[in-house]
Parts: C-alpha cells; structure tokens; sequence
C-alpha cells in the first residue's frame, strides 16, 4: 500500500500532499494515486521538495510529456522545459488566466517551484473553474454552453503602452513576437472527469458572434462566478514548496503584494489535449503555429 496522505486545504479546490519523496523516482500506484488527486482537488502542494530543475521536469512527466517554457517568453538558460517566473523580467501574471490559452492545446497541467520567496506576499490565487459553472444560474449555464471565445497574447493589458517603462515595453513585445489567436470553448469537458468548467480568463478577449462591449460584459459575468472566495485556494509560498494545478479547468493569479522585492519561481508544463465543448467540438486555430512549443497529448486516465 502507498504511503501517501492527501488532506483538502478548502472545501472546493486544493490538497496538501505528504508521504511521498517526489525527487526519487515514483511507482505507478503512486502516480496513479497522484494523478487522480489532481482530477479530484485540481491543485495539489507538496512541501520541502528538495527539487532542482531537473527533478522537477522528471516529476512533472509522470503526468505526461512536457512542453517548452513558453511559446515567445525565454527559458531558463540552458533548460529549455523550464520557464523563470521571475519578478525581475515583470509581474505579467497578476490577472486571472489559465496558461497559454491562446495557442490550440494549451497544457493540461502547470507546476510551480519556490526558488526565492519575499518575506510576505506573493501569494498565488488558484481557482475552480468547474465550481464556478455549477455556482452559475441554470439559464447562465445553458447560455455558457453555447458560447466560444477568441483567445489571444495580444491580450487587453490594464496598462496602456504609453504607462509602460523600457522594460516593460521589451518585456510585452517578447511575450507578443508570434501573435496567436484561437478559439475555444466558454465550457470546456474536463476529457478525464467529463466536468465541465467555464475555460475563460485574461487571454479570452471576444466571444464569437458578439461585439467587443457584448463580449467583455458576458465574460466579466461568468467570470464573477470563477473568483468567488469560496472557488480560490489562496498559497502563502515558502521555500522548497512545489504546486501542480490542473490547467483544464482552474485559473490562477500571482498577486503583486510584495513591494518590489525578489520572488522567483520555476514553471514546467505538460502538454495538453485539444479543448473539447459540451457538443464535442474541439477547438480551433485562426493565428499562430505552437508546434515548437508543444505536442498534442492524448488524454490518458489514471
């Protein structure tokens, strides 16, 4: 029998995990245990992980093939499956977002590593996404079933261009050098679970058929319901800590709170499926080729 112990940390979203060294290599009851948590509680922790880059991309491949860091943004040196998030090169994730959804299989999962962690703050905010769908109205919820939306990186910024100072600047022409756009659906079935979840976020700019105002007041509704506190597991980072959260059906928020001092975490990604609405139709590319950063995974029960 498994050793490991997995206790909810909120009634909707997130387990803390123990009794299990995730820098040794796991056994497959172990990894079927864990892959069916994270079906289960979409975000999982682990403390005093003891991972270095490369551990972590072996840990994050048990739950399948890995991604490169990033479609546009550079990777650490020399580890190109490892992405620095890194309050040095910008704070471009304090807005909620599920990673990558402007390209066609965004990935199925993300996990965070704690490299340098400020002395308060700089918490990361995860939320359920298929919570929130069950929270919505059963009107709202046949509506959402409907809905498409376009994703994109040139996404709507809170802060206009002419606010920007050099580095910014830099930073926002990096993460736009390959401009993609593709469109999912507003309610993604989770391919594993057969939940379903509102798959929205920042990225998400238009709804297809309706004009840009019609678009962002519908969107700002559903996403009300993704944010709910109740929804959000909300992480007090420290050292060594490792997190993994099903990108399928959660968002998430860096939140810039921690007065300009260092906070450096490591990202490594799995790849993902092709999102699929409630009618079974996947999604589908306008803008943007992301072959060099990600394959097609097929989904792969537990």
């Amino acid at each position: 029998m498994s050793d490991l112990q997995i206790r909810k940390i909120t009634g909707n979203i997130g387990a803390k995990v123990a009794g299990v060294d995730i820098a040794r290599p796991l056994d497959d009851e172990t990894v079927a245990e864990l892959r069916e948590a994270l079906n289960v509680h979409k975000a999982l922790v682990f403390d005093v992980v003891n991972l270095d880059d490369a551990s972590q991309q072996a840990f994050v491949r048990h739950f399948g093939d890995i991604t490169t860091a990033h479609p546009t943004v550079p990777s650490v040196d020399g580890t190109p499956n490892v992405l620095p998030v890194d309050s040095e090169r910008g704070r471009a994730a304090n807005h909620w977002h599920t990673d990558v959804t402007f390209v066609l299989n965004p990935p199925q999962a993300t996990s965070l590593r704690s490299i340098t962690i400020p002395p308060y703050g700089g918490e990361t905010l995860i939320a359920n996404a298929a919570a929130a769908y069950r929270d919505l109205p059963e009107p709202l919820r046949a509506l959402a079933d409907t809905l498409w939306a376009e994703h994109t990186n040139d996404y709507d910024y809170a802060v206009p261009e002419e606010a920007l100072d050099e580095q910014q600047a830099a930073a926002r022409a990096q993460f736009t050098s390959i401009e993609y756009r593709t469109v999912h659906p507003v309610v993604r079935v989770h391919p594993l679970t057969g939940e379903r979840g509102l798959f929205i976020g920042g990225f998400a700019q238009r709804i297809v058929g309706l004009s840009t105002g019609e678009s962002r007041k519908l969107l700002d509704l559903f996403q009300s319901y993704v944010t709910r506190p109740e929804n959000v597991l909300r992480h007090r980072w420290s050292e060594n800590q490792l997190v993994i959260f099903d990108n399928r059906i959660t968002q998430h928020y860096a939140i810039d709170n921690y007065d300009g001092l260092p906070r450096r975490l490591h990202r490594v990604t799995v790849a993902g499926d092709v999102p699929v609405g409630v009618e079974g139709k996947e999604s589908y590319s306008i803008e943007g080729d992301a072959a060099h950063y990600t394959p097609v995974a097929v989904p792969v029960a537990a």
